[in-house]
């Protein structure tokens, strides 16, 4: 195949992005917004000696979990990949993309995995559920300030106001941004010329307590008629806190360091299940919360805690999964990286009444074997022990440093919660070479319409 070359191909497959896959006399072709069972026209884009990729033309005969998308713009926003595929057929995509990680990476065989791996947790609404959105800011042809999202692959701004993964409150607050700007000449950030003000608005929004908070991140030091914008916003019900980030870098990262009040107070809480969280503008806190309790309560589930155990929260943000398990623990140690995080967790511990909960700032691959050689010099030899360690890092996994300390530290039982199926594949692989052995596997579907998923692995350790 070349490039430009039309095509008429049967969608057999899905890729781990989303993207349908189909054969042409053995030449695959990677097809964004094709989903399987479509017979589709497609116009290649990309080849390569085997395979390439292909802009889907026409839907020749649809698939039979061929939905239409909720959100007109579903097919030129990056932001959601599988909004044409029937929900149901999304869950069992994610099933399958942990399962082919587990065994294609991790070493783990098919009939094992048949025993330990359960069905995938799902919604039963898979739109509203983002508690917490950032959109970005532009300008149109005409000169209008806009906000939306991008365009896949692009910086390209889709002007938006109304997502379908969004609470609608989002709409109401971000027209009424958009009408001040354009009543006080206030303009957008360009990231071309570094000009303009306003470039990202961060909406926060407590599914539990009905709090909201709208964080601008500028491009200098105030806003311009500032109470004018105050007062539109606080006409919003629910509304309890408006703060500013300054961000004067040329750079992709959103938010400023830090932050400051210009009405209100500088967070608004939330709770998951009976645990509430305080939640600033620069706090990590999952996104959909009516999975994020089915998640913590799964790795509650899986660490099966009877009360006096010692448990190790590795990459513990604000304290959420550390909280949850100090519920039925003896003492849990949690360690972050972010100062500022570990602030809040030790907040959130106070405001729950938590007193067996202890919070480390530093890098989990630093904290955990650091701790490991200064309990073993100071109890003469003794080595320091964990009856459970839950780790939930980013995206590129475990640290070796980390997996190592783990694995001296000889817990009972281990539990997984990943972003990223690939790198837990590949952790899980080295815990299981070194005493372990995988129990449990369940992805959870934390981001509908979306490719991505979350998955959580209970292993538990031989015994010689």
């Amino acid at each position: 195949m070349q490039k430009n070359d039309m095509a008429v191909i049967e969608i057999t497959d899905i890729g781990v992005g989303g993207e349908g896959i189909g054969k042409i006399d053995g030449y695959t072709l990677f097809v964004k917004d094709a989903v399987i069972g479509d017979r589709a026209e497609v116009k290649v884009i990309k080849a390569k000696k085997n395979y390439g990729y292909a802009r889907l033309m026409r839907v020749l005969e649809p698939s039979p979990y061929r939905v239409e998308p909720r959100c007109r713009f579903a097919r030129q926003c990056g932001g959601c990949q599988l909004q044409e595929m029937s929900y149901g057929r999304q869950l069992a995509f994610k099933e399958q993309k942990v399962r082919n990680s587990l065994e294609r990476i991790g070493g783990f065989s098919p009939e094992l995995l048949d025993r330990i791996t359960e069905p995938a947790v799902g919604m039963e609404e898979p739109f509203g559920y983002r508690n917490k959105a950032q959109f970005p800011f532009g300008t149109d042809k005409e000169g209008h300030p806009v906000t939306g999202f991008y365009a896949g692959r692009t910086h390209d701004i889709i002007a938006n106001t109304d997502c379908a993964l969004g609470v609608p409150v989002n709409h109401e607050i971000l027209e009424s941004i958009l009408e001040f700007m354009e009543k006080h000449h206030i303009a957008s950030y360009d990231e071309r010329t570094g000009t303009g003000l306003i470039r990202h608005v961060l909406i926060r929004y407590g599914f539990a307590t009905g709090e909201i908070m709208v964080c601008f991140v500028i491009n200098g030091t105030s806003i311009p008629n500032a109470g004018d914008l105050i007062k539109s916003l606080t006409a919003v019900p629910g509304m309890t806190a408006i703060t500013v980030s300054v961000n004067t870098r040329r750079t992709n990262v959103i938010m400023g360091e830090s932050f400051e009040v210009l009405w209100g107070q500088g967070y608004i809480t939330d709770y998951i299940g009976k645990i509430r969280y305080q939640i600033s503008p620069l706090s990590f806190y999952q996104v959909n919360p009516v999975q994020t309790e089915k998640l913590y309560s799964l790795a509650l589930e899986y660490a099966d805690l009877k009360g006096g155990e010692t448990v190790w929260d590795l990459y513990c943000g604000i304290g959420t999964i550390s909280l949850f398990l100090a519920q039925k623990a003896g003492q849990v140690y949690g360690v972050e990286i972010v100062p500022q995080a570990i602030e809040d967790a030790r907040r959130n511990a106070r405001l729950n009444g938590i007193e067996n909960a202890e919070f480390f700032v530093g890098k989990a691959e630093e904290v955990l074997p650091a701790y490991y050689e200064r309990y073993e010099k100071e109890h003469g030899g003794e080595q320091a022990r964990a009856d459970v360690i839950v780790v939930d890092p980013p995206r590129k996994g475990c640290d070796e440093a980390l997996l190592d300390t783990i694995v001296k530290m000889q817990p009972e039982k281990v539990v997984y919660v990943s972003c990223d199926c690939a790198t837990l594949a590949r952790d899980l692989k080295i815990l299981c070479g070194n005493g372990y052995t995988l129990k449990r596997v369940r992805p959870v579907d934390q981001f509908p319409m979306t490719v991505h998923v979350e998955t959580v692995a209970l292993l538990t350790r031989d015994v010689v």
